[in-house]
């Protein structure tokens, strides 16, 4: 004989009434095939999915239906702006009896992409950017925020202009009192002495979140990396040989910025393809105990 189970979101009232923004769950494993032509296999995700409860007498929401939604979605569809548009809306329909009108989703993941050595052939390494995507259904449209993490080196270019400056020194000391200078002899000092001082340089990291314009039909987030990482010039490595790390050097030489400068060239890159914006860069000092920052946004 089949006994019914009590439903208490159903059959009570709440106790303490008022409406609420969001409703749901967070820390949903699932794995996600993107609709990204670079990505084939699919990634791991950290879900995040609510609704609305905007009815202050409705008790709760049901989850198990956003759970079965987005376990449905994930097994059938690749991800891109259309098919997280009809996910959401069916979130918000799944809850009609709520009086839901608002649905979010959020996706945390990491793209992972094999990246060349900058020189050596045939020598490459696997490379993590962290990614996480926010996508709310609201008054019938989509909004699709994606915020990318991006690792790259730094160096001061007041440190590097004062190492220039010891090193001139050092060179007027040397050879300021000779008439005229063998090449060979300049050589073999440089060789010698043109690490009297370096400049420092660090780890830095980007963190960009871009609105998705409407209409879009993909994510666009490698070709994102790639415009942020050529606008800095100076994207960290994964396997390198002496040269690969030779030519690191130099990048790092031509490409002397302070975080203001990382800020404000990834700032112009990231305008040129997306009209809401915000950056914000970390520059993990190894001059101070704390770190350098800036931030800009549309």
């Amino acid at each position: 004989m089949s006994i019914p189970l009590p439903d208490v979101a159903l059959t009570e009232l709440s106790a303490t009434r008022a409406p609420l923004d969001w409703v749901g769950m967070d820390g949903i494993d699932v794995p996600i095939l993107l609709d990204e032509p670079e990505f084939a296999y699919p990634v791991h995700a950290r879900a995040e999915v609510q609704v609305d409860l905007p009815d202050p007498a409705i008790k709760g929401i049901h989850m198990s239906r956003l759970y079965r939604l987005l376990d449905g979605f994930a097994g059938r569809d690749r991800l891109n702006p259309a098919s997280l548009a009809v996910l959401l809306r069916e979130m918000v329909f799944s809850h009609a009896d709520c009086n839901s009108t608002r649905a979010r989703l959020t996706l945390a993941f990491s793209l992972l992409c094999r990246r060349p050595a900058l020189l050596t052939q045939g020598l490459s390494g696997w490379k993590s950017y962290p990614v996480r995507l926010e996508a709310v259904w609201k008054a019938g449209r989509l909004s699709l925020d994606a915020t990318l993490q991006i690792g790259y080196s730094s160096t001061c270019p007041c440190s590097a202009a004062l190492t220039r400056q010891l090193i001139e020194q050092a060179f007027v000391e040397r050879f300021g009192a000779a008439g005229q200078v063998e090449p060979a002899a300049v050589a073999a000092w440089l060789q010698r002495n043109a690490t009297l001082a370096t400049p420092h340089s660090q780890r830095s990291v980007a963190d960009v979140r871009v609105r998705i314009p409407e209409g879009a039909t993909r994510l666009g987030l490698l070709a994102l990396i790639e415009r942020i990482e050529t606008c800095l010039g100076t994207p960290v490595q994964t396997a390198v040989k002496r040269a690969d790390e030779q030519a690191f050097a130099r990048l790092n030489g031509q490409n002397l910025m302070y975080v203001e400068d990382a800020a404000r060239k990834i700032r112009q890159a990231v305008a040129e393809g997306f009209s809401q914006f915000s950056v914000s860069v970390r520059h993990v000092e190894s001059l101070h105990p704390h770190d350098a920052v800036a931030s800009s946004s549309s």
